[in-house]
């Protein structure tokens, strides 16, 4: 597998337009960065509680059946990796309240467990599964890496 490039500009470019330039990395790489997605879906990402991270993550999964229907293969892949970050993110708020899990020295701060931001992390967790094995994300993310994700040599 191709790993992430860090080294583009990403604040610049328009992935939409560029899609041979995006690689899928691990887990949630480039979330955060790649656009015109990011500003598209972020807006609709929250998990402060059951009832926000339902409307979210439904939000967030109507997002990716619309880059689906466009067969926009960079959208399916980031909504699936906004609803991926908010499963993680809600877990983190679950074990450690107030998100932080390593204190200033490093060490690890107490368990503190949150049943709402639990029930939050299962919506997302649950959404993000159902995108993940959608077989048409499925097929046109296996011809993403084959078309553009060839390790160089």
């Amino acid at each position: 597998m191709k790993e992430f490039d860090y080294e583009l500009d990403y604040e610049y470019l328009d992935l939409r337009k560029q899609p041979e330039l995006y690689t899928v990395g691990r887990g949630e790489q480039g979330v955060l960065m790649i656009q015109p997605y990011k500003k598209e879906i972020l807006p609709h990402w929250r998990f402060k509680t059951p009832d926000i991270a339902k409307q979210s993550s439904k939000a967030i999964y109507e997002m990716f059946l619309a880059y689906k229907q466009d067969n926009d293969f960079v959208g399916m892949d980031m909504a699936r990796k906004f609803l991926q970050m908010g499963y993680t993110r809600a877990r983190r708020y679950t074990n450690h309240r107030g998100g932080k899990k390593y204190a200033k020295d490093g060490s690890v701060l107490p368990y503190d467990h949150d049943d709402e931001k639990a029930e939050a992390a299962a919506i997302f967790k649950a959404t993000w599964e159902k995108a993940k094995k959608d077989k048409t994300y499925v097929e046109m993310k296996k011809r993403h890496r084959e078309l553009y994700e060839k390790e160089d040599k």
